[in-house]
């Protein structure tokens, strides 16, 4: 832990067909405490989410410091962006000196792809869980897993309780729970179908016969 004078360098990689939430709720919650936050993507032109959210890159892969924090956001382009071979190499790169290494949703199969999950306890979509095993990770159903240096966050929303985590272990408990009474995270959502163990089994199902892992069970 450092103290609150401290400061680290956080990037969080961008790639076409990202979701949205799984950069923007980890990005608001570490940079109330880490000033220095950078966007990267392969080049310095604007990046789409899966829902047509433009972000702007600061850095590119290719000029890109030594990062303490490397946050990897989910979202159906991982499907592409898995294939991308400088994408990866920039994890495995990164992530073999970063303090921590973190993923959001399914950007736990992008670690993994790059080996930094191999043999490690990790998380990620429920509904992504067989492949994050076959890309060699060992999956937990859980909210957030932390191993080593790695943590890992489930689904989309997670990615908040994951950096509140970051931040706990960066500058204190005490800073984390400053946050997150500042931006009062309280989630009392209006239905108990937030987890495949929760939601009525007809609609757990109707999500699995149409994900994009469907074919790969």
């Amino acid at each position: 832990m450092q103290t609150a004078e401290s400061d680290f360098l956080v990037g969080f990689i961008l790639f076409p067909g990202f979701t949205a939430l799984d950069l923007i709720g980890p990005h608001e919650v570490l940079a109330r405490c880490c000033k220095r936050c950078l966007l990267i993507a392969a080049t310095l032109e604007p990046v789409l989410s899966n829902h047509g959210v433009r972000v702007l890159p600061d850095v590119s892969f290719g000029n890109c410091p030594q990062v303490d924090v490397l946050v990897v956001p989910g979202g159906p382009g991982q499907e592409q962006a898995i294939e991308d071979e400088e994408l990866i190499a920039f994890i495995r790169r990164q992530s073999a000196k970063a303090i921590w290494t973190a993923s959001v949703c399914t950007g736990a199969l992008l670690l993994a792809r790059a080996g930094a999950l191999k043999g490690r306890r990790a998380t990620t979509h429920w509904l992504a869980m067989d492949e994050l095993a076959r890309l060699g990770a060992i999956p937990l159903g859980q909210r957030v897993v932390w191993e080593n240096r790695t943590v890992t966050a489930a689904g989309v929303s997670a990615g908040i309780d994951m950096a509140l985590g970051l931040i706990a272990a960066l500058y204190g408990p005490d800073a984390g729970m400053r946050i997150q009474l500042a931006i009062e995270y309280d989630p009392q959502p209006p239905f108990a179908a937030g987890a495949p163990d929760k939601a009525p089994q007809e609609i757990v199902e109707s999500l699995r016969r149409t994900s994009r892992f469907a074919n790969k069970q």
